[in-house]
């Protein structure tokens, strides 16, 4: 379902606030099925990212320590991505 969603589980340095909040909102993205939601659901789409990105802080903390880094780079550690973004 979410193929395009990174792990974080192990990287180094530990997956930040912001790269946990952007897979949380690709998730959301893709269960709703709205990219960029109507005035009347933006309160609601907000509010799943929110918790989203809690639940999926908390799930990284609790998990053991991986034996090795994910396969893939965080879309927000990639140099495109970060020149396009201004960083």
């Amino acid at each position: 379902m979410c193929r395009n969603i990174t792990e974080l589980r192990g990287l180094e340095p530990a997956a930040t606030k912001a790269e946990i909040e952007a897979a949380a909102r690709q998730f959301i993205r893709k269960v709703s099925g709205l990219n960029k939601p109507p005035a009347a659901a933006a309160e609601a789409f907000e509010a799943a990212i929110i918790e989203v990105t809690g639940t999926t802080d908390r799930l990284l903390a609790a998990l053991p320590a991986r034996r090795q880094p994910p396969p893939t780079v965080p879309p927000l550690r990639r140099p495109e991505v970060i020149a396009r973004l201004g960083g």
